[in-house]
């Protein structure tokens, strides 16, 4: 009926449009059907779907110019609603109604005063968010919290019987009762008090909604694995604990999901075999454990502490493939020649035993020659030396192939026992990260194309062709630093943008390069298709190697489990019903991870810039806007220039070039212009780094002295008398102003 509904109002020749006249229509006019009736029609009107005119007339909402749409809230206060992929609509302040950030709302279209579409908020549709984190303060009468989201400026008030114990200072959850006349809320969590260690990043996680601990059924299913591997189940695998596998991760991980074998063979052939934990032996599909993972997606990394995707019995323990324990794994082994190919290779399910526990720092320093290292793991250095043997001829091929390596700078934030940031370095790349990464590549590329020849219901990792648009303004902004792309952008290969960012290499705009280039290309996201991997010059890509803490390569040991070791070809249906769903939650959570790090990232960084406030730096512009332009610092931290900071000049922004003006001087800033800046503020609340140009700091007025009753005054007076002016430079002081 929904659909008849919304397909006859489509017509617009079609002029009974009243209640009555639809209900006859429908042949809904028994008192029963009749208020079925009404009913849909309250609820399509509820959505969005459909609006009435002033005769009361129904019509699909965008015949009367009604749209519906996300509403994304600007902290300064105006939004923008997108209604599809091409259209967006500018909401004033004062068009709002009651509508805040992420809300749906149902918008009307209004003369535009500029060139952007303009639109007001009719009504909201569905709230977009009810739970918020903020701190306690006191009002006139009753609690509010002060909400820490920047878009969210109205206080919740909160009574006293529902504050559950929290104090003033107390950082809280809060979730909204009511919006509406006045905006009440229930605390449901107390976090800490704002000063307490650590506090500042659980607030960040918890305005997520995201669940720190498990829930208690999850620890009831997890009482029933045991701490060693069941070795009734050993006859079923291929017995590895004899070859030399080693684990190489990082200093402090602790998750240990993947390992390798290498060997030479007699053609001169490599065997590499790439052993992953076998994470989905413990987590059965549809158990509390695995719906819990499901709801997490991901395991989310911060400064200070790792919220994982699974307990820490299966993360840290059973699952992790430690030194000198046996573990169950899915193994991976590929014969791969000369030229990097694979030739062929075999998915098993194994046991094996890990005889090193490997950081990339010592491989490192091993394959850099430190004689120390190399008689402590005597056993292991020829292993390594042969790992970056094959490591560089993977790289060769990805590299013929177009692959593009951004290779940007990351920083990484140093935080003392307290959480408190004490630096802020780049994180470093090393040779045995290269190995490893590459080792990861080619594994996860051999199981996506098995299983896409095998034309089964399948999870993949994609990576579509950029937008057109963004490759368009790419060019547009490197051209004048020299470089082009030769041919058509609507069919760009990968190998031309390689070969941008492979030029850039060395200079001092490569970093720059690499980030506009990361900007314009699509997110990778997961799918049921196989689209390929743009950025990787990939055909076939998927995630296999990191069942741990990723939910998408548990999933796919599910997969291989269940077609190709149990041979369930009986669950094909069940997988086609089930994997779009869990590709896009995946997705998701994935989104959210990376914003909850980005964000804790941002924050620390502005209470560690806090301590070096005046003092000065050299950076480079990174990113140019109307208001200003943005300036990195060597350890990546960047900070605005805001535009009333340069007071040399008025300054225009031409947005064809990405560049700034001097209207009367013609001096320019550029990307990738070194400049010289002062720290002028951080603000760790909002998580922002305000920087000055040295040498345009703001100067503050002479005051004139002047007598009062035979007392000496001083005073911001102007001198009297008339100023003769350009336009121009009236223009430029009421800016300044």
């Amino acid at each position: 009926m929904k659909e008849k509904i919304l397909k006859l109002l489509e017509d617009e020749k079609y002029t009974y449009r009243k209640i009555d006249e639809l209900a006859q229509y429908f042949e809904m006019v028994e008192t029963t059907d009749y208020i079925s009736f009404i009913k849909l029609m309250n609820a399509l009107e509820d959505e969005g779907m459909i609006v009435r005119n002033h005769k009361n007339e129904y019509y699909l909402s965008e015949q009367l110019h009604f749209y519906t749409g996300i509403i994304e809230m600007n902290k300064r206060g105006f939004a923008f609603v997108k209604v599809d992929e091409e259209r967006e609509f500018y909401i004033h302040e004062t068009n709002l109604k009651d509508a805040y950030d992420k809300d749906t709302v149902l918008i009307e279209k209004i003369p535009s005063k500029g060139q952007r579409e303009e639109g007001r908020v009719k009504r909201v549709v569905k709230r977009g968010k009810t739970r918020y984190v903020g701190e306690v303060k006191k009002g006139k009468r009753d609690f509010f919290i002060q909400v820490d989201d920047p878009k969210f400026t109205k206080p919740i008030f909160v009574d006293h019987a529902h504050m559950h114990g929290a104090m003033i200072g107390h950082k809280v959850v809060v979730d909204v009762k009511t919006f509406k006349p006045q905006i009440k809320g229930d605390v449901v969590k107390i976090i800490g008090h704002r000063n307490d260690p650590g506090v500042d990043i659980l607030s960040v996680v918890h305005s997520y909604d995201v669940d720190i601990e498990f829930p208690k059924d999850v620890y009831d299913f997890i009482e029933g694995i045991p701490n060693e591997i069941d070795y009734k189940d050993i006859e079923k695998r291929v017995d590895l604990r004899n070859e030399m596998i080693v684990t190489i991760d990082g200093d402090d991980a602790k998750d240990l999901d993947d390992a390798i074998s290498l060997k030479k063979l007699e053609n001169n052939h490599y065997q590499l075999g790439v052993h992953i934990a076998d994470v989905s032996y413990y987590v059965t599909e549809g158990s509390p454990l695995d719906k819990e993972a499901v709801k997490r997606g991901t395991s989310i990394y911060l400064v200070d502490r790792v919220i994982p995707m699974l307990p820490h019995k299966l993360s840290n323990g059973i699952c992790s493939l430690n030194p000198r324990v046996d573990r169950y794994a899915i193994s991976c082994i590929m014969e791969i020649d000369e030229n990097g190919n694979v030739v062929s290779h075999d998915i098993k399910p194994t046991v094996i035993c890990s005889s090193h526990r490997m950081t990339y720092n010592n491989v490192n320093k091993i394959l850099a020659g430190d004689k120390h290292l190399q008689e402590e793991y005597d056993d292991v250095v020829d292993l390594f030396f042969l790992m970056e043997e094959l490591a560089s001829l993977l790289r060769k091929k990805r590299d013929q192939k177009g692959a593009i390596d951004f290779d940007v700078n990351e920083g990484k934030v140093l935080v003392d026992g307290d959480g408190n940031a004490i630096d802020v370095v780049l994180r470093e790349r090393g040779v045995s990260d290269r190995i490893i990464e590459e080792f990861m590549l080619c594994a996860n590329e051999t199981v996506a194309q098995h299983f896409k020849w095998m034309d089964l219901p399948f999870i993949y990792r994609v990576h579509e062709h950029p937008k057109l648009k963004k490759l368009q303004q790419f060019v547009s902004i490197v051209k004048p630093l020299g470089y082009s792309i030769k041919g058509s952008l609507e069919h760009v290969y990968p190998n031309e943008l390689s070969a941008i960012v492979d030029a850039s290499k060395g200079t001092d705009e490569h970093t720059i390069i690499a980030t506009l280039l990361l900007r314009c290309m699509q997110k990778a996201r997961y799918d049921e298709q196989c689209l390929g991997h743009y950025g990787l010059a990939d055909e076939y890509y998927t995630h296999f190697t990191s069942p741990i803490r990723r939910y998408p390569d548990l999933l796919v040991h599910r997969l291989i489990r269940t077609y190709l070791f149990e041979q369930k070809l009986d669950k094909i249906p069940h997988f086609e019903e089930v994997i779009p769903v869990l590709a896009e939650s995946s997705s998701n959570c994935e989104r959210k991870a990376i914003d909850i790090e980005r964000e804790v990232d941002d924050m620390k960084m502005a209470e560690y810039m806090s301590k070096h406030i005046g003092e000065e730096f050299e950076g480079m512009i990174s990113s140019i806007t109307q208001f200003g332009f943005f300036v990195e610092l060597p350890n990546t931290v960047d900070g605005l220039v805001h535009i009333t900071e340069l007071t040399d000049d008025y300054y225009h922004y031409d947005e064809k070039n990405l560049m700034l003006v001097g209207e009367m001087t013609g001096k320019t800033y550029k990307l990738s212009d070194k400049v010289k800046i002062k720290v002028l503020s951080c603000n760790k609340h909002e998580k922002t780094i305000d920087f000055t140009l040295v040498g345009q700091e703001r100067k503050l007025r002479k005051k004139k002295t002047i007598y009062l009753n035979d007392k000496k005054v001083k005073t911001n007076v102007k001198k009297k008398g008339k100023i003769n002016k350009s336009n121009r430079q009236r223009k430029f002081i009421r800016k300044r102003k």
